[in-house]
């Protein structure tokens, strides 16, 4: 700056003013920066969970199944690793009636067919088109039909979680645990159907401050994980809107639905990523929509 008639210094008064300005500014520099490192160092805790416990848990999870009796969608299933070896990309169709009958249909991009599994209590059918092959029989025993059976069961465990159909039976036992900010509820079963058997974990469920769940881990006879499925993207069914954060699930609430699902093989086979694009709740479904004669 130039200060005329003193060769290059400022008039006597001003440098004590300007040294005073400049200190000011490096104090003011110096608390904001230190409240800064504080705001960063600290955090704002979350507030405690509120105590829920595992019969208002499992009583929210038969609520949410029996809301449900049927339901249609379609959707994208992205896969990775071996769990498909024709395909990356499935498009697919689900249709689901209470109590327990659940079929998905599954497409090429281009729309070839690549399996049909139907599911009604504990029996299955899954047909591939491509090998010209129709297997039936027991749910327990899909482990032996190779690579597509474990994908159709992966699947169907995926969209289990949207249809709500994962209640606790009368015959399995639960715990409550706090898991950080999320409550786990731990689901057991006999492990035989002798009197006096004991009993092994056989899923764990992960709930949300909204009492959504967000988080499932399948568990084998052995204790290990058969597949770890994250839910996420909750919407209203009635309108497929996405719905705020905020809102809180209670009974007579507002109906909401994954309609992303993110699945790991627990047998590091791959992992499968499902994208519904529509889903139609309590509508008319009939024989014909289960591959069934009318």
């Amino acid at each position: 700056m130039y200060w005329p008639n003193h060769r290059g210094r400022p008039p006597q008064g001003i440098a004590p003013l300007l040294t005073q300005v400049v200190r000011s500014f490096l104090i003011l520099l110096l608390i904001a920066i230190g409240l800064a490192g504080c705001t960063l160092i600290h955090p704002k805790d979350a507030p405690p969970l509120k105590r829920v416990t595992a019969e208002e848990l499992t009583t929210l999870l038969r609520q949410r199944e029996a809301a449900i009796h049927s339901m249609k969608g379609l959707f994208t299933a992205k896969v990775r690793g071996g769990l498909m070896p024709i395909a990356t990309r499935v498009e697919g169709t689900v249709h689901y009636r209470r109590p327990n009958t659940l079929r998905l249909r599954g497409f090429t991009p281009i729309g070839h067919e690549l399996f049909e599994f139907v599911q009604a209590d504990d029996w299955y059918t899954l047909r591939l088109p491509l090998e010209g092959k129709v297997y039936s029989g027991h749910r327990s025993d899909m482990k032996d039909l190779g690579k597509l059976a474990r994908f159709s069961q992966l699947s169907a465990w995926a969209v289990g979680g949207v249809l709500g159909t994962g209640v606790i039976t009368h015959e399995e036992t639960v715990k409550v645990v706090e898991d950080r900010d999320r409550y786990r509820l731990d689901v057991y079963a006999a492990v035989s159907a002798e009197a006096g058997a004991g009993r092994h974990a056989i899923r764990r469920l992960w709930f949300d401050r909204r009492l959504l769940v967000v988080q499932e881990d399948r568990l084998g006879t052995d204790g290990d994980v058969e597949a770890t499925i994250q839910y996420d993207d909750f919407r209203r069914l009635d309108d497929s809107e996405r719905d705020p954060a905020r809102i809180v699930v209670e009974q007579g609430g507002p109906l909401l639905r994954p309609f992303k699902v993110s699945l790991v093989d627990g047998h590091g086979e791959g992992s499968i990523q499902v994208t519904f694009h529509e889903l139609h709740h309590n509508q008319t479904i009939n024989a014909k929509d289960f591959g069934q004669a009318s």
